[in-house]
């Protein structure tokens, strides 16, 4: 440790380094490692089902993205650097909106987390447990999330990418096997390695925001390597950013706040609705419509009043130009959903997106803020929809919380579910199930190596 950081009063950066270079995984609760397990399976099947879509296929086979390297892209049999592994996975995982995220991060620590730890046991040189794994995974996404939770970044950053390059550099380094001083410098390097992302490329379709969570991995794999060949950061680079630069406030007392007793993967989300989590409410809201009301047709809806939280509220463009802008879409979304009967990646598209009927029924949904409901963020995610068909019938429900969050949490079964309809873009059906056992299992497992071996096999 360098003078000036051992005379500087950062007790909070001490504790977090020490508590992610040193806990033991065999410390880390039983429950805590089984749901690191689950956000990993999950993540590899957003990874598996994006890595079809058309635009990230184009931007892999870039020249400068394609040559040969040791780790895996996740969907494909390839092989390539390790900062483009963790660049195009990132992009894949990213790119349905299937990923999963955290609502007190206010982010997707997953996705910023395991492609740079799936890349990083390429080239570590030894085996890698999977205990020792999920360890890495789970440290990456805590501290990183808890930043989330003590910043409150301005209002025109996207989330995505912010503050993304802490988690894969805390995971990457704890694959390394680093001290607590390391850690430390590995922390203050990444904190400067924040995207300046703009809130407006979720809303305005701008498909540059799928990229930013694979840049922050490569990040957090060129911050690990700084921290090897002996680079520095501020002396409380976290603090220093997310107090002055990114954010408004950052408040240090969050990063410690029941360190090792409460732990963020247990208070994740996961998404089956292929879209912004902030229309999950109101989708929820509507599927309850769908299950107690009389059967209707979407040529029978007069309107479709949509009461929610502000940043649901925000998202009310009736006209998406693209496959992007429709995930961030609440009327989109309300009308695909009526139109195709699901909420899935099918109904997502650009086809879904340019259809007649499906942007006729958007321009019959109308979208507003309920003060109210924004006052209970971020416990709950609340919404209230009201169906009105032409002939006067009226229905409604409302929503507290998305299912699949911490609260109302999907089941093992559902989530599998899911994954497998992912998977299915790419995979082998059988060896994709094969798969999913092996990851939730992965804690009993010697090598990692194992594992990427057979996720390369599965591919048709």
């Amino acid at each position: 440790m360098q003078a000036n950081e051992r005379d500087a009063p950062v007790d909070y950066l001490t504790q977090v380094a020490e508590f992610a270079a040193q806990t033991p995984a065999e410390a880390l609760p039983r429950p805590v490692r089984d749901k690191t397990a689950l956000i990993l399976a999950d993540s590899i099947g957003a990874m598996a089902g994006g890595a079809v879509e058309p635009d990230v296929v184009a931007l892999r086979n870039r020249p400068n993205l394609e040559s040969d390297g040791p780790a895996l892209l996740i969907g494909t049999r390839r092989h390539v650097a390790r900062a483009n592994a963790a660049l195009l996975n990132g992009t894949a995982g990213t790119t349905l909106e299937m990923d999963e995220g955290n609502q007190f991060a206010k982010g997707h620590p997953g996705i910023h987390t395991v492609p740079a730890a799936l890349a990083a046991v390429a080239e570590i040189g030894r085996p890698v447990s999977g205990s020792e794994f999920l360890a890495a995974v789970t440290m990456g996404y805590e501290i990183g999330a808890r930043v989330g939770i003590a910043a409150r970044l301005r209002a025109g950053m996207h989330p995505h990418g912010v503050w993304g390059a802490i988690c894969s550099s805390v995971a990457v380094l704890r694959l390394m096997q680093v001290d607590a001083t390391q850690m430390r410098q590995g922390l203050n390097i990444a904190a400067s390695f924040g995207l300046t992302t703009s809130r407006r490329s979720m809303l305005e379709g701008g498909t540059v925001r799928n990229v930013y969570a694979g840049v922050s991995g490569q990040l957090g794999l060129l911050a690990a390597d700084m921290v090897a060949a002996g680079f520095s950061g501020d002396s409380d680079g976290v603090g220093q950013v997310f107090s002055q630069v990114a954010s408004d406030a950052f408040d240090p007392d969050e990063m410690t706040r029941a360190l090792g007793e409460r732990w963020e993967v247990s208070r994740n989300y996961f998404k089956m609705h292929s879209c912004c989590r902030f229309n999950h409410a109101a989708l929820d809201a509507l599927e309850m419509i769908r299950a107690q009301a009389p059967a209707f047709e979407p040529a029978q809806v007069a309107s479709v009043e949509v009461e929610s939280y502000a940043f649901a509220a925000e998202l009310d463009d009736p006209a998406p130009r693209n496959v992007l802008a429709g995930k961030f879409s609440l009327p989109f979304a309300i009308a695909t959903m009526l139109v195709n009967g699901t909420s899935g990646v099918d109904s997502f598209t650009q086809d879904q997106v340019d259809d007649p009927a499906i942007r006729a029924l958007a321009a019959k949904v109308r979208v507003t803020e309920d003060p109210a409901m924004t006052a209970r963020l971020p416990d709950q995610r609340p919404a209230r929809v009201t169906v009105t068909l032409e002939d006067g019938q009226t229905f409604n429900a409302e929503t507290a919380t998305n299912r699949g969050d911490w609260a109302d949490p999907y089941t093992s079964d559902e989530l599998r579910g899911k994954y497998l309809s992912l998977t299915a873009r790419a995979w082998d059906d059988a060896r994709a199930a094969g798969l999913w056992d092996d990851m939730l299992a992965l804690d009993a497992a010697d090598d990692v190596a194992v594992l990427l071996r057979r996720l390369a096999e599965a591919v048709r």
